[in-house]
């Protein structure tokens, strides 16, 4: 079996000086190592070098960039152990979702390896017996992302799979918290045989200077980004001086739904996995409650028991299911928001509590309205709060009461109820019966200010590719 050690991630690593990141442990402050940062004349050297490699790798066959992606798929599995550590060290998930993360990851290059080979143009029939008409897909060229730091595998390859397979050169800026897991899966790539032209990793202390290369540099024709929308718009601003392709998952403010017919038990496992997974840093966890008022007491008395047997700690340790946040802000900021509600009203109903560290107690919130300011926060952190309702109507006022409009969530037994609620909640996503709803092979994105643009699925590599039309006169 292949392995990460003696390869570019740890030729990568440095000692402490002025030109380099530290890479710490969320779970105990402990500094894991030093990445050298690059200079922007490098970035632009590395423009130059993908925009060559594009060109070549442009020529190859859809199967021959397969049978490499589809050996970086089978690499990230034998290698999933030593990246899901690498994970958790770097970003604080619980080993066993950092594993998850590592198989999630992978299926988006396996996926992808076959998706490639079905980029088909179309034969249109003509208006005139004199010409006849097609159409063709090509890349789109060199394309770049900037990704975030709580899904440091996934995000990258649910990019840089589908624009590989596509034809592009990829290059990507990962988070500065978690550089390891993209250097990691990077060398595996390489170690599959793709050309290291093709997908470069860059790195560099301001997050600024690099977007203003990557949205102005006339030779990137797409970029792609996962973060916050403030970001994500200027990003798009930038982007406007080069007419450059984009596509942007950004904020999410997920509503779970759960209505009087629904199965308890089942909504509150779901409940569970939607929101504290991560610590509750994903886009798409569930970020505020909406519970049916015939049904409130007893949801809420089985899923505080639930969170109750959550395990705080070290994700390395076993049993453990949730693990730090990810900086000092980050604890800061969930903190606020717990205080921030209790003195709007809101009633701590478990936990809420600062620990040593990167942690806090998963909390879960009652007495909360929609007038407060929690329900329109994107919490990103171990928060429920939870708000009573009465009727169909006022739920979906207030669900779709938003921004934002990443994923959804609802619980019912109800057929009828389940169409007409899927109908109109406005987001891109909808669980229904369901807290995980993300796979390679559905489109995820998002409507509204939670940005435009599918990944996964066979709409993925389209954000890859132009549509040229061909017309044969003379006939």
């Amino acid at each position: 079996m292949n392995n990460i050690k003696n390869t570019s991630l740890l030729r990568a690593t440095c000692s402490a000086n002025d030109d380099a990141i530290a890479i710490l442990n969320p779970a105990n402050g402990d500094v894991l190592t030093h990445i050298p940062l690059i200079s922007v004349s490098d970035i632009h050297k590395y423009i130059e070098r993908s925009v060559l490699a594009q060109k070549q790798w442009q020529s190859t066959t859809a199967a021959e960039r397969s049978v490499i992606l589809q050996r970086w798929y089978e690499l990230m599995l034998e290698n999933s152990d030593d990246l899901a550590r690498i994970m958790t060290l770097e970003q604080g998930k619980p080993l066993a979702e950092a594993k998850g993360e590592v198989m999630y990851g992978a299926s988006f290059v396996q996926w992808f390896a076959e998706e490639g080979k079905r980029t088909y143009g179309d034969t249109i029939p003509s208006p005139s017996s004199s010409k006849r008409l097609a159409t063709i897909k090509q890349p789109v060229g060199v394309a770049a992302a900037i990704t975030p730091w709580n899904f440091p595998i996934a995000m990258i390859t649910r990019k840089a799979a589908p624009a590989l397979a596509a034809g592009c050169s990829f290059i990507v800026k990962p988070a500065n918290q978690t550089p390891l897991s993209a250097y990691a899966t990077a060398e595996l790539a390489y170690q599959a045989g793709l050309p290291r032209d093709l997908l470069i990793v860059i790195n560099h202390h301001s997050s600024v200077v690099i977007g203003d290369v990557l949205c102005e540099h006339p030779d990137i024709k797409k970029l792609s980004f996962t973060g916050s929308t403030g970001v994500g718009s200027q990003l798009l601003k930038q982007c406007a001086s080069t007419l450059k392709r984009t596509s942007m998952e950004l904020g999410g403010n997920a509503p779970f739904i759960v209505f009087d017919d629904a199965n308890i038990d089942d909504a509150v496992k779901g409940a569970i996995a939607s929101k504290f997974r991560n610590a509750g840093q994903t886009c798409v966890c569930a970020n505020r409650f909406y519970i049916h008022d015939a049904i409130y007491d007893t949801f809420v008395e089985k899923f505080t028991q639930a969170v109750s047997e959550l395990r705080i700690g070290n994700g390395l340790e076993p049993g453990v299911s949730i693990g730090p946040l990810i900086d000092e802000r980050a604890k800061h900021d969930v903190l606020s928001y717990i205080d921030n509600a209790v003195s709007q009203g809101a009633t701590i109903h478990y936990g809420g509590d600062s620990l040593d560290g990167l942690f806090v107690t998963p909390t879960v919130l009652t007495q909360v309205s929609q007038e407060m300011d929690i329900v329109q926060t994107e919490l990103f952190g171990p928060i429920a709060p939870l708000i009573r309702f009465y009727d169909d109507e006022e739920l979906l006022t207030h669900a779709n009461d938003t921004i934002y409009g990443l994923a959804s969530y609802f619980y019912t037994q109800s057929i009828h109820r389940a169409l007409q609620i899927a109908e109109k909640l406005e987001f891109g996503m909808v669980g229904i019966n369901e807290g995980l709803i993300s796979n390679e092979v559905a489109p995820f994105g998002g409507v509204k200010h939670s940005g435009f643009g599918r990944e996964g699925a066979k709409q993925g590599i389209d954000e890859y590719m132009n549509i040229k039309y061909l017309c044969f006169g003379g006939y």
